[in-house]
């Protein structure tokens, strides 16, 4: 008889299972989870029939319920929360590319809102994301929809976080985020980003290198050489926030806007010897035409 009752317990529970793993309604699925981990308490074991579903869909679930607990507090935007459940699963998945990339964006919007403190962290996990992007370890882009999106996402981000610390690498990280398929495509914080990042980059090293070696001598190869290259990173960071300015439309981003705009205007007199004719036109028709 107690086998008999072993068997009616045993049907019954992956009957409960089954019925309810059927529906895909997050209460349903629930019970059928739970009717899972009562299976596999009782019954797992070598040989049994429904054990390597059960636990199948026990490993899915858990995996999932990880995930949406992690995003559903970046959503209500809990970051303390959403960090602190994130790093537990790092600390068993280092390579969870769906975490990293959920708790960059939190520390994104965190430090967009004025609250600094996952600064460090964030960056971190935004590079870790982004090496694993680069690497064929990656089989899932979730939570985003393809590599290129989730390219433009997480190198927005570094160069966010980045832009005072290492303009240059910051510079690099906004370019790939201009250029991959992505909302910050056409974005203009993106290119607002991108022109500080040369000018205090790239552009501020190169000008100083050439003050130091060609300020009070004449003409030489080498110092034509490095005037254009000056001049290429000045007109890549003219064309940068002329992108920014064309693409900011939206009546809230009007003050930003002419803020842009007059910075743009002094930068862009100071390469064409003090004057802004073309400037119009260069607005105008700036995204229409490649990056320099």
């Amino acid at each position: 008889m107690s086998g008999q009752r072993n068997d009616a317990e045993r049907d019954a529970l992956y009957t409960k299972f089954a019925e309810n793993k059927k529906l895909p309604l997050p209460e349903k699925q629930r019970l059928a989870y739970y009717a899972a981990k009562d299976y596999l308490k009782e019954f797992d074991q070598a040989g049994d029939e429904y054990a390597p579903e059960m636990r199948k869909f026990v490993r899915e679930y858990e995996k999932v319920m990880k995930h949406f607990d992690i995003y559903s507090n970046y959503v209500d935007k809990k970051y303390p929360k959403a960090f602190e459940t994130g790093r537990a699963v790092l600390e068993k998945e280092p390579q969870n590319f769906y975490v990293l990339s959920i708790l960059a964006e939190a520390g994104f919007d965190s430090s967009q809102a004025g609250n600094a403190s996952f600064n460090d962290e964030a960056i971190g996990y935004t590079r870790r994301a982004i090496e694993l992007l680069g690497s064929d370890q990656l089989t899932k882009t979730d939570p985003f929809v393809n590599k290129d999106v989730a390219r433009g996402v997480l190198n927005l981000i570094l160069g966010w976080f980045i832009r005072t610390q290492s303009p240059a690498e910051a510079a690099a990280a906004l370019t790939v985020a201009a250029q991959a398929e992505s909302p910050y495509k056409t974005n203009a914080l993106t290119y607002n980003l991108l022109g500080n990042a040369i000018l205090k980059g790239e552009y501020a090293k190169v000008s100083a290198e050439y003050n130091e070696k060609f300020g009070n001598k004449p003409p030489s190869p080498e110092q034509e050489k490095m005037l254009k290259e000056i001049m290429h990173l000045g007109d890549r960071a003219i064309d940068a926030y002329a992108r920014a300015i064309a693409l900011s439309t939206k009546p809230e981003e009007q003050e930003g806007r002419t803020k842009m705009l007059a910075q743009l205007t002094n930068l862009y007199k100071s390469f064409h010897d003090g004057s802004d004719a073309g400037l119009t036109e260069l607005i105008a028709g700036v995204l229409s035409k490649p990056m320099p």
